[in-house]
């Protein structure tokens, strides 16, 4: 898998061209303002980029779900004016995504212009992937540049649809970013190379485990999904999360990972346990494998941050999906903090897959000292799982 040999913008000639971006500005919106603004920053290097180049830069992301019908609630109007904040430049909004409306601002606009579109998603087109909604986007502009990675996952209409109508396809610098992290951990990461998966469900994260099973030489199991494993080896895990139905597969990926002889999945030795996620107070430590009927176990506990701690310490390449514990309940966060300062001082190449992880190494408040955050959380997952993303395959090749 060839990750990163793909057109990038910076291999586009776009000085007096119209250049369609794929952006993902979806964000949290409270009150008409946007809440959190970091998927905003994370496609600036793109657009400053394409202003210097004297391009005339036509920006569409979806927000939300608004089931493919106008809905003002998902309007991206107050993306818009944060964007134009943080870009410290003024940037045209029209209140749709096709039609004469849109063509008509593109029609107007000079080099070093930017014009962001209302949300893709008020056309249920888009989702559909419909040729014909493709085509309107791809004659607003020759030159296309998808820096959303977060839907790069999806084939849709201005991800996939749209390539097949213009006259190249290239990657932003976000994109480009994350498909040379993810891509070389994946690819030729340096050893040893150490993988900490949280989160609920073993069922989330089958295809990441089974993949990067062959590729690292330790795992780091942490969450509810520990309990999986546990129970599978006929542990007693009280009244903690666990899936009945995929016993079986734990068992199987446990054999696999010691075939090698040293066991690659590493499981917690104790854990923090209440009697549930509501009763922080009686929150105490337990040994993993032996936690009482009546309680659950809600985090790792202070031994396996330890154990876990040196594995990381000695890394040379770290990627990190999913929390330890209920990290929103302090009762049960200090070991998913406690792992996010373990990867932020150790000298590895660091790679954290977006959702949780990302907002507890922020809540940690480590997020400057981890090489790369990942922007896509279901993206990054299925990159880490070996699969091709529709996004990304649709780019033009390097010649």
């Amino acid at each position: 898998m060839h990750t990163v040999n793909k057109l990038t913008i910076a291999d586009l000639d776009a000085k007096g061209k119209r250049v369609f971006i794929r952006v993902d500005f979806n964000v949290p919106i409270k009150d008409g303002r946007v809440g959190d603004d970091l998927r905003i920053r994370a496609s600036l290097p793109t657009i400053q980029y394409g202003v210097e180049q004297g391009a005339i830069l036509i920006l569409a992301s979806h927000l939300g779900r608004p089931k493919g019908a106008p809905n003002p609630a998902y309007s991206l109007a107050p993306v818009a004016r944060r964007f134009s904040e943080l870009l410290g430049k003024e940037v045209k909004f029209v209140p749709d995504c096709v039609g004469p409306m849109v063509e008509n601002a593109v029609a107007s606009a000079q080099p070093g212009d930017v014009i962001v579109l209302e949300n893709l998603r008020f056309y249920k087109e888009e989702e559909a992937n419909d040729p014909g909604f493709a085509k309107k986007l791809g004659l607003l502009a020759p030159l296309y540049v998808n820096d959303a990675f977060g839907s790069a996952h999806r084939a849709h209409a201005s991800t996939e649809g749209i390539t097949h109508y213009v006259e190249k396809a290239a990657a932003g610098f976000l994109m480009e970013k994350e498909l040379r992290y993810l891509g070389g951990a994946l690819e030729h990461p340096e050893h040893p190379f150490v993988a900490i998966m949280g989160g609920v469900k073993i069922s989330d994260k089958i295809e990441v485990i089974e993949n990067l099973l062959s590729k690292v030489d330790r795992l780091l199991i942490g969450g509810a999904m520990m309990f999986t494993f546990l129970k599978s080896q006929g542990k007693q895990i009280g009244n903690s999360l666990f899936e009945e139905d995929k016993l079986d597969l734990a068992r199987d990926l446990l054999a696999r990972g010691s075939a090698g002889g040293s066991p690659k999945i590493v499981l917690p030795a104790d854990a923090i346990a209440s009697t549930g996620m509501e009763d922080e107070a009686s929150a105490h430590q337990v040994q993993a494998d032996k936690i009482p009927d009546g309680e659950m176990g809600l985090d790792i506990g202070p031994e396996t941050v330890g154990q876990y701690a040196a594995i990381i310490g000695s890394a040379r390449t770290i990627v990190w999906n999913g929390p330890m514990g209920v990290f929103e309940k302090n009762a049960f966060a200090s070991g998913t903090f406690a792992i996010a300062l373990a990867v932020a001082e150790s000298k590895a190449v660091s790679i954290v897959g977006g959702g949780d992880s990302a907002a507890a190494v922020a809540k940690a408040g480590v997020a400057d000292q981890v090489t790369h955050i990942s922007t896509g959380g279901g993206a990054s997952l299925e990159f880490l799982a070996g699969r091709i993303l529709p996004g990304v395959a649709a780019l033009t090749d390097k010649e």
